[in-house]
This record gives C-alpha cells, sequence and structure tokens, in this order.
C-alpha cells in the first residue's frame, strides 16, 4: 500500500497575526468590519468604560500610548493596519523600521474608510496585497505607489511565492532597483529559466523590460540585471547584480541503513547535490521505502529542512525500471532499488538527475542518494478553489465576499467579458486565464489544475456561480477525479442572479411562486425545455427566462411566448431586462401579446407574470396576498392615481 500523498513530517510555524489599530470608537467600528474578514486579525483599541464592557473575541484594549503597543506588535504580528491619520502612523513606525525583508507590512487606513494606503512593506510583507484586501473589504480605494504597480509588472521579489518557489542568493534590493530603472525605460532585465512554470511570462504587459535571450537585445540595451530561475546554483560567472528563484522540482530518494545518524543522511544529500551544482532550495522532499518510516535520522533531516517525505511499498518500488538494481538490496527489502526507484517514483519522471551514490560513515551508518528532476515542481501550499458569483456586472452589485475572492486569487479564470467586468479589482501579479463562451468544461479543468499546483484560484461566473453557472461544472470534474474534499479546498461565493437584478430594476414581480427556465438547448433537449414551459406557464408561476434567444437560436423565445399566451391573458406584464447596472442596461415593460421576441438576445433576461402581476407607474408588481389576508388590519387603498396602475 502507498501514500500516495505527500506528507509533510514537520511542524509548520503558525500563522503571525494582523494587528489592527484603531484607537477610537470610529475607527474600531471600521476595525471590526475589517477583522471579520481578515482571518487571524486581532483589534487593538484605546480602553474606555464602553468598551470594556463591551469587550469581544479578538478585541483587546490598552490604556497606555498607542507608541507601547506599537512597540509590542511590530515583533508579533505579520502586519499593521492602522485606522489613523497617516501621518501618525509615520512617527508611531518609525523608530521601528529596519530591513525591508524582516519589518512587517504596514497600511493605513482613514477613518472615513475611503482610502487604504500601502505604507511600507508593500513587496516582500505583502503590503500591496494587503492593501487590496482591506479596500475591497471596506469598498474603499486602495492606494499603492510600488514602481512594479505603476508600470503593471510582477514584484520580482515575490514572483515565485504563489507557485511554492524559494527565493535563493542574490542581491535582491539591486535586482529590485535594476527593475525601476528598466521599467522606465534604462536597459532591461535578463531572466534565465531552466524549470518551473512558465505562465507567469504570459501574463505581463505588451512592454516589459524583461528578455529571456541576450541575443533578443541590440547593443544599445544594456542588460541592467539578471534573474536566475532554476534548480541549480547560479554559475559562478553571472553578472551582479543578480538574484535566484529555485522552483522546488528534485526529489531525493533516500536508502539507508537502520539506525544511521541525521548527519550522515544530511551530509550525503548536502554532497551530492553540490557535486551536481543543484540547490538545496530546489528540494522538494524525501522518498524511501515505507519500511523507513520510522527511521530517526530521516525523520530528523526532513524537519529541519521542512521537506515533505513520500514512502513507497516494496512491490512498487519494483516496478520502476532503474539503472542500478541491486539483487542484495531485493533480498534484503524486496525490491532491487530503493533511492532511484523512490525518486522516480516521487518525481513521476522516467530518467534521474543523479544515479545513486552511497556515502558510509564509520559508527555513523550509510546512506544512498539519486536524485530525479519532476516536470512540475512541488508547492506546500493547499491550493484553493473560490466559485465567485460576480452579479450582473456593475462593480456596486459585487458582495464583499466576492471581491475578496477575486482580490485574494493568484489566479483568475473566466470567459473574458467577465474578466473585462472586475479588471479594476485585478493586480500585475495575478495569472489571468481567459477562455471563450462554450469552453467552460476546459475552463474548470484548467482552474482545477492551478488549485492542484498550490495556487489560490477565483472562477468566475456572472450572476450566481451556482445559479447556470461554473460551480456545478467544477464540483462535478472535481468528483470525476477522486476529490477527497480537502485538497484543493473549495468556497461557493454567492453573487447576485440576473433573475434578482432584472427584477430590482422593474419593481417586485418576483413577491411571490417563482421558476427560472433556460432556453438554451445546447445542454437541455428542446422537447424537455419545452415541458418545463408548459407546466410553468399552466402552474401560474413568474417565470424567468435565461438565455433566451443567440444568433442561432431565435425559434425558443417565440415558442415559449406562444405556450404563455394559450395558458396567461395576453395582458399579462413581461418584463425585458438588458444587460442590466452595465453601461448599456435597457429596461422595456410590456405584455404577452405586445412582447416584440427581436429585441432580446442573450444578455437579456425576461421576466413574465402571473395572473395577478400588474404594472403601476412603470413598476411590475406581483402580490404576495399580504392585502387579502390581513384586510381588516389596513387602510382601504385611496391613492387618487390608483385606477392607473393595471
Amino acid at each position: 500500500m502507498s501514500i500516495s500523498n505527500f506528507r509533510a513530517d514537520v511542524r509548520r510555524p503558525a500563522a503571525r497575526p494582523i494587528a489592527i489599530l484603531a484607537p477610537t470608537p470610529t475607527a474600531c467600528a471600521i476595525a471590526q468590519q475589517l477583522q471579520a474578514g481578515l482571518a487571524e486579525a486581532v483589534v487593538w483599541t484605546k480602553a474606555s468604560s464602553e468598551s470594556e464592557s463591551a469587550e469581544l473575541e479578538r478585541v483587546r484594549t490598552y490604556t497606555g500610548s498607542l507608541a507601547a503597543v506599537v512597540q509590542q506588535v511590530w515583533q508579533e504580528a505579520e502586519a499593521l493596519v492602522f485606522v489613523l491619520a497617516t501621518g501618525a502612523v509615520v512617527r508611531l513606525i518609525a523608530p521601528y523600521l529596519a530591513d525591508k525583508s524582516t519589518d512587517p507590512a504596514v497600511v493605513v487606513v482613514d477613518e472615513g474608510a475611503k482610502f487604504a494606503i500601502s505604507l511600507s512593506g508593500g513587496h516582500g510583507a505583502g503590503g500591496d496585497r494587503l492593501t487590496r484586501e482591506v479596500a475591497a473589504l471596506l469598498e474603499a480605494t486602495p492606494v499603492i505607489s510600488s514602481a512594479s504597480e505603476v508600470h503593471q509588472l510582477p514584484a520580482l521579489d515575490t514572483l515565485g511565492k504563489s507557485f511554492g518557489w524559494q527565493r535563493g542568493a542574490g542581491d535582491w534590493l539591486g535586482v529590485a532597483s535594476a527593475a525601476v530603472r528598466a521599467a522606465a525605460g534604462a536597459g532591461a532585465i535578463a531572466v534565465r529559466q531552466t524549470c518551473g512554470w512558465t505562465m507567469w511570462q504570459q501574463q505581463l504587459p505588451d512592454r516589459h523590460p524583461l528578455v529571456w535571450e541576450v541575443s533578443e537585445l541590440s547593443d544599445e540595451i544594456p542588460i541592467r540585471a539578471t534573474l536566475w530561475i532554476s534548480d541549480r546554483r547560479p554559475p559562478a560567472d553571472l553578472p551582479q547584480p543578480y538574484a535566484c528563484w529555485h522552483p522546488r522540482t528534485l526529489w531525493l530518494g533516500v536508502g539507508c541503513e537502520r539506525g544511521t545518524a541525521a548527519a550522515t543522511i544530511e551530509r550525503a544529500i548536502a554532497d551530492r547535490l553540490a557535486e551536481l551544482g543543484l540547490a538545496r532550495a530546489a528540494v522538494a522532499g524525501l522518498a524511501s521505502i515505507a519500511l523507513k518510516a520510522d527511521e530517526a535520522g530521516l525523520l530528523a533531516v526532513a524537519r529541519q529542512y521542512q521537506w515533505p517525505l513520500r514512502w513507497f511499498e516494496a512491490a512498487e518500488l519494483a516496478r520502476a525500471t532503474v539503472p542500478n538494481p541491486s539483487p542484495v538490496v531485493e533480498r534484503a527489502v524486496g525490491t532491487p532499488s530503493v533511492a532511484e526507484a523512490a525518486a522516480l517514483l516521487a518525481a513521476e519522471s522516467d530518467r534521474l538527475v543523479a544515479p545513486k551514490q552511497v556515502l558510509r560513515v564509520p559508527d555513523a551508518g550509510a546512506c544512498t542518494v539519486a536524485i530525479a528532476r519532476a516536470e512540475c515542481e512541488y508547492s506546500p501550499r493547499l491550493g484553493q478553489l473560490r466559485l465567485v458569483g460576480i452579479g450582473p456586472g456593475s462593480l456596486d452589485c459585487l458582495t464583499p465576499a466576492a471581491r475578496q475572492a477575486i482580490v485574494r486569487a493568484d489566479a483568475v479564470v473566466g470567459y473574458q467579458l467577465y474578466l473585462d467586468l472586475v479588471s479594476p479589482l485585478l493586480r500585475p501579479q495575478q495569472i489571468v486565464c481567459a477562455s471563450p463562451i462554450t469552453q467552460e468544461v476546459q475552463r474548470a479543468d484548467g482552474a482545477i489544475a492551478l488549485a492542484r499546483r498550490g495556487l489560490s484560484v477565483a472562477v468566475l461566473s456572472s450572476g450566481d456561480c451556482g445559479i447556470y453557472g461554473m460551480a456545478g461544472l467544477v464540483l462535478e470534474r472535481l468528483a470525476q477525479t477522486g476529490w477527497d474534499g480537502r485538497s484543493p479546498q473549495v468556497e461557493v461565493v454567492p453573487g447576485i442572479t440576473a433573475l434578482q437584478a432584472a427584477a430590482a430594476r422593474v419593481g417586485a414581480p418576483l413577491m411571490h411562486d417563482f421558476c427560472a427556465i433556460s432556453l438554451s438547448d445546447l445542454l437541455t433537449p428542446w422537447p424537455v425545455i419545452e415541458r418545463r414551459l408548459e407546466a410553468a406557464a399552466a402552474a401560474d408561476f413568474v417565470v424567468a427566462l435565461y438565455n433566451p434567444r443567440s444568433q442561432t437560436r431565435t425559434r425558443g423565445i417565440a415558442t415559449a411566448r406562444d405556450i404563455f399566451l394559450r395558458h396567461r391573458s395576453p395582458a399579462t406584464p413581461v418584463a425585458i431586462v438588458r444587460a442590466a447596472y452595465r453601461s448599456d442596461e435597457s429596461i422595456q415593460i410590456t405584455t404577452l401579446t405586445d412582447f416584440d421576441v427581436a429585441v432580446v438576445d442573450m444578455l437579456s433576461t425576461v421576466l413574465i407574470g402571473n395572473s395577478n402581476t400588474f404594472v403601476c407607474e412603470g413598476y411590475a408588481i406581483t402580490p404576495r396576498g399580504y392585502l387579502r389576508a390581513y384586510s381588516s388590519m389596513t387602510s382601504p387603498l385611496t391613492h387618487p392615481d390608483a385606477d392607473r396602475c393595471s
């Protein structure tokens, strides 16, 4: 029996909290609104008799100066969010600013909750991303002044974080400075990538300062810096400044004698990597025979470097084709290879980077190491799929949860029109995957593949993602591929669906029982749709018609109108709402007999009233029955214009 999932036998440190510092009651109210959307956030507010008596979970009070609180949380928190004037924040944090690589991110929100400002730690500490999250929660304007944002470029010092890459050696400050100058037109940044995901390259703007081959440049355009992306260590002659990202592609197959010391295993690994010029930071994990699952030295090395371990049964290892099988090993453990076979199976590869090599240390055991390279790099991150309903199209109708899901995502997947509608929320470093309509299955599969690489993925649907949207399809595809319900994680984020948006634009037509029917026969046979139309019309439902008419499907909407005319009065109100809440919105209220199907298209939602629906002053109203049921408790309707309603 194999353990097919990657198992990290290490305890990862708990995430540090976000400290929200809100000294006034107004600021505290804003802080608690932020806390609801930011996991592990702790609010600090000035103590008073009111706040002490109403203290809430994760709200801490202080009695001294705010400066003392800043001194405390500066060392404890992942980021600090101040609901305070920017000038005051600058004075408070100035004594503690030391190094951009270690300082927490600092974000400032004004007490009017109109702006969220990325003050420091924008790149490495995640301040720019947190600023966008805070702005999304408050529906505020994010203020980000990083050079990468200005030029719509990925920040090179956080480029590989989403992919699980590890930062290596180099002059990161020098490369960042060179990138700013290159973005302004002074030279270029050379990128040498030998492994790892390359999709990030496809997201660059048309004009960018990165080049993949020196030959692309003329002699007049100098190389200002180099970004080295490889599982190898940079060559000694790599020009300065340079910086390294290491995709975790190397799986180390390890075999050892029982009781081999951790120091021997560590030395065997280090020697083999150094001999081949491979980077330790590029190690994905260790693999071995399941018999070694309790080997103390092996477990200790994995814990030290936070490497996941993958175990295989002898029978699985025996099926691998290896260059150096050993009859001695086969007699001992039931497979002719441990190290080489385990490396190949863990990497899902058929070729070794390095065959096995044995290190024996007197009185400290013996260790065998082989190395294989995986085509897909390992990421320790747990992938996430957020299935997001973006509403009818206006950002004003986007829920805060949907905003957060889009802002937080490493990748955003959707039909191009939907991506255009949320474009103000997108950021330079996000992977944006657009696909045309009718490619929903490919879109779902692509999103799942991204999540299984450890990315946080937002899959967009118009309206509500669970109503004629992508949620069902994505979950279906997960179910077909043996999804365990945990990896990737899935969250369904609701949105305002088309029938709600259309109804709101024309009044209150959905006050009584209603149903929705799609007229698209691409996925549902037309006879089935026709039976549903007959049933809904006969049952006197208010009906919302989705996908009513396309360039090729022109007869369905006319048939639907004729079916309803057989069951309802020709004067039954019909509302046609096209592109609700968008700049090209159009609204028409007519009747079944006057319903011109030619004005309907795929951006339209059609609402057909029931036998009691009427129109008053341009508003479609379907009575719920309150006036009839509680007439003795109300005054008679005596509005002077009541006779104008029909």
